[in-house]
């Protein structure tokens, strides 16, 4: 396309944007001091240099969970409790044969059950005799039993069993089952692009290639797929990110009614991401150590045997993290552990050059490490260093869906988003304005509008651990 004849300075500048100004037009055939012939001309390049690589950081809940559909302001879940009755609990002896438990109020213990009282090592048997609101009598089944704890001790007890006489009456009492219910709410997620219609209609045309593989000549287009871009990331982050605004904090103060128009009704009430649900309900391992060998690992395995016990597991980490798990495996693989390990998954010699390892096993679980971009990338969590990696199970729960109708299978890690038949908002976008296509307003310009309304649900989160960093290892 014929280029339109602008007048041209005695020196070209540059410009930062692909614009058509006054002092950045080149004119090949006029002869004078811009002309083709001169040899200071560059070479251009029509595609950009993709010197960042692929920029976006989503994927991981595309990996791990699925997308579901919801119609209400919120989303409820409940979760099994444990099967078998196990607490913590004080006790004062009368005599070494006859001890008092303090217990909590609303405990399931019952006169004639059978119990095991520990302190972590030495343990003792007992059977309930008289049971009040707060404290239980307990006879030991051998003489000196209860000497080997400390009065006033805390202790922990569970349950093993019942013994009753002969014609004697049955249970006092039964034991209800509870449940715990969990929520979380949807946000709204906003984003714009805007281009005026004089900019709409320059015509300084770069070949760009898109993300998804295609290119494109139109050089406001690519800004708009930036823009989407960059959303589609926004979309992820808020599910792992995301914080429920505590009853106090300036996003929910009433207080709070200029700058961002929010008043006592409508305010920010955030929602609850993967980082919070599990600093919350799951397990924060902190500092993990190469140089301690398997053994900082093994912890974690212990931890996971009192909880779900699920065998697949997934680990998404930082370098840093993933490098110490590659080195405790390798010191594992050289022989301190057992012998020399050459190739462990091809059985090969020449596997031992390869010090970095996908998928391995340990006890009874499986678990397969990957590095997760989001927590390496300078522009996103690549700027602190406390959060090194999240280790997720790769089982799914059997739950009743609201808009199936059915009872499905879903991960424990799945995104609820907005919609029904009259609007879906799992990721909407229009446009607005007298540009481009839009017929809408007098505006001059064309308007791109991004929305979504999710949440992410983290089911049996006991099961999933935050590697943490408080320093250097």
């Amino acid at each position: 396309m014929a280029k339109p004849y602008i007048p041209y300075p005695a020196t070209l500048t540059p410009s930062a944007k692909q614009q058509l100004l006054v002092d950045n037009y080149l004119n090949f055939a006029d002869g004078g001091g811009n002309d083709f012939a001169q040899q200071y001309l560059p070479e251009i390049y029509e595609q950009e240099v993709e010197r960042y690589g692929n920029r976006t950081i989503s994927s991981f809940l595309r990996m791990v969970g699925a997308e579901l559909p919801m119609t209400s302001d919120q989303v409820i879940w409940s979760e099994q409790n444990r099967l078998h009755i196990a607490f913590n609990a004080g006790v004062s002896f009368a005599d070494v044969t006859d001890a008092t438990l303090t217990v909590p109020t609303g405990h399931a213990l019952r006169k004639n059950q059978t119990i095991v009282l520990t302190d972590g090592y030495n343990t003792a048997k007992g059977i309930i005799g008289a049971v009040a609101t707060t404290t239980v009598e307990v006879y030991n089944y051998t003489a000196a039993d209860f000497s080997i704890f400390t009065n006033d001790e805390a202790l922990s007890l569970f349950v093993y069993g019942s013994e009753f006489p002969k014609g004697s009456e049955g249970m006092e009492g039964a034991v209800q089952p509870a449940f715990t219910q969990f929520n979380n709410s949807p946000v709204i997620i906003k984003d714009k692009y805007q281009i005026s219609g004089s900019d709409a209609a320059q015509i300084g045309w770069v070949e760009v290639a898109a993300e998804d593989g295609t290119s494109g000549f139109l050089w406001y287009l690519k800004s708009e797929s930036e823009t989407r871009l960059r959303f589609e990331d926004y979309l992820e982050m808020v599910c792992v990110e995301g914080e429920l605004a505590a009853a106090g904090s300036g996003a929910i103060g009433v207080d709070n009614t200029t700058g961002q128009g929010w008043t006592a009704d409508v305010h920010p009430k955030g929602t609850q991401g993967m980082f919070a649900a599990i600093q919350d309900r799951g397990n924060v391992y902190q500092n993990f150590d190469a140089a301690q060998g398997i053994d900082d690992f093994d912890e974690i395995l212990k931890q996971l045997d009192t909880q779900g016990s699920i065998e697949e597991n997934m680990m998404f980490l930082n370098r840093s993290t993933a490098l110490n798990i590659d080195d405790m495996l390798g010191s594992v693989s050289q022989g301190g552990y057992g012998g020399v390990a050459y190739g462990v998954f091809e059985n090969s010699e020449e596997m031992a050059l390869n010090l970095g390892f996908s998928g391995f096993r340990r006890g009874s679980y499986d678990f397969y490490k990957t590095d997760w971009k989001y927590l390496n990338d300078a522009s996103t969590r690549g700027l602190a260093k406390n959060i090194g990696g999240v280790l997720i199970p790769a089982g799914t729960s059997t739950v009743y869906d609201q808009i199936l109708g059915t009872n499905i299978r879903r991960p424990f890690l799945h995104v609820r988003y907005r919609a029904s038949e009259a609007d879906d908002r799992r990721m909407k976008s229009w446009l607005t304005g007298s540009v481009g296509g839009a017929y809408t307003s007098s505006l001059d310009a064309m308007e791109v509008h991004f929305l979504s309304e999710r949440c992410l649900c983290v089911q049996a989160a006991n099961n999933f651990v935050l590697f943490t960093q408080t320093q250097d290892v």
